[in-house]
């Protein structure tokens, strides 16, 4: 099979993939509550003649292959929408409140495309593709959670890719951009800080404990972290997006409660800041006679891009495109000029997978502002570029193709 031919079938397969896209979009779903996106996807997997398999909570996974011995190629799509109800003009726009603002519904579709392709060609392939469809992405469970269940095993897997579509970004639709080895995206930790203090009226403050003057001293010295505590070339972000406290002006409320997040690119870092948070918290607070807690939730570590993999599919996507629409992460920094091209902030929790086996990210540019897809993940306003779906569906299959035969026994 020659790279020409797989993009003339991934192009005849363009009007269904992109069909699968609209139908996920108009019908988006959260976290792990997927019920209807699971079923349309297991049936989609199905009709390609493949035997989806469920995995974890709202998860599923297919094989692929497995007629010659070989390695096994994990390829990653998740499946989860936004609580966000869509602002964007376009005739298949989701109704129910929430959306597909982070692209999941594309991934999605490219994937069940390349799974027509591998399915296609199945002789071919010197081992087994494990697809991979996971729930709760945006609240970085999906993925430990199909972990925990064994997504890794049966068979065990050597290395894995996944893809994610970039709106608004300044390259030609279906420019991919392969991740450098190392990090590529931070650990993530959602936080909650409940300060306790002790209720009194308002006009009376010294038979109390005012938790929101506490609340508000530790704020402001969470911040001294990044710039008192930490070297240089580390880098944080921590942010405080929630505090809720009280009910009537004239009352000082017995409690306080901050919520918020924390970005690290180092995971000894994480664990330092993540301590810390905790000790000012509780120091702060009793130096106001107050007491305070602090606990993590879900979250997820850095994203670590294998070298060898990362060398590996910048050879395959150069191969596939051309060298006019692959780029490296290293070409990426030398076309920015002044080499300060920043790491995207967002976090991924296919993290989890990578630190299980050799992975890799692909960005795939999805849509270039002046050419009007001007709004950014996450916004009510944002579309894709819909003409990127079937190569997106061509890089899934090629790259599994290629890194398996290179690794054949």
């Amino acid at each position: 099979m020659t790279t020409e031919q797989l993009l003339r079938e991934a192009e005849t397969l363009g009007s269904s993939i992109v069909q699968q896209r609209r139908t996920l979009h108009q019908n988006a779903e959260t976290g792990f509550d997927l019920h209807d996106t699971l079923a349309f996807v297991k049936a989609a997997l199905q009709e390609s003649g493949l035997a989806p398999v469920d995995c974890g909570r709202a998860g599923c996974t297919a094989l692929v292959g497995g007629k010659k011995p070989g390695k096994v190629f994990l390829l990653r799509a998740d499946m989860d929408a936004l609580p966000i109800r869509e602002q964007a003009e376009v005739e298949f726009a989701s109704q129910n409140g929430r959306m597909h603002a982070c692209g999941h519904d594309m991934h999605t579709a490219m994937l069940l495309g390349a799974a027509k392709l591998l399915k296609a060609h199945e002789d071919e392939i010197e081992g087994t593709v494990k697809l991979m469809f996971q729930p709760a992405e945006e609240i970085f469970e999906g993925s430990h959670d199909m972990i925990q269940a064994g997504l890794l095993e049966n068979p065990k897997v050597d290395a894995a890719l996944m893809i994610h579509v970039m709106a608004g970004m300044p390259f030609p639709a279906g420019t991919v951009i392969v991740s450098a080895p190392g990090v590529s995206a931070p650990a993530a930790d959602y936080f909650t800080i409940t300060v306790q203090g002790k209720g009194c009226h308002g006009s009376m403050p010294n038979t109390g404990v005012d938790p929101l003057t506490a609340a508000a001293h530790i704020l402001i010295a969470l911040q001294e972290i990044s710039a008192r505590e930490l070297a240089m070339g580390e880098r944080a972000v921590l942010t405080i997006g929630t505090m809720s406290a009280g009910s009537a002006a004239n009352v000082i409320p017995d409690s306080v409660t901050m919520g918020g997040t924390l970005r690290t690119f180092d995971e000894d870092a994480r664990a330092f800041i993540k301590q810390r948070m905790s000790e000012i918290a509780a120091g702060v607070a009793a130096s106001f006679r107050a007491e305070a807690t602090v606990s993590f939730g879900s979250g997820c570590p850095t994203l670590v891009n294998d070298e060898a993999l990362s060398a590996c599919c910048e050879t395959y996507v150069k191969e596939l495109l051309g060298a006019d629409k692959a780029l490296s992460a290293a070409e990426l920094s030398k076309m920015g000029g002044d080499g300060k091209t920043a790491k995207p902030a967002g976090s991924e929790d296919f993290a989890y997978v990578s630190h299980a086996v050799p992975s890799i990210m692909l960005a795939l540019a999805s849509g270039q502002p002046e050419k009007g897809y001007r709004y950014p993940q996450h916004h009510p306003m944002v579309t894709f570029d819909e003409s990127v779906l079937p190569s997106g569906s061509a890089v899934y299959a090629y790259t599994a193709l290629r890194w398996l035969a290179d690794h054949k026994a």
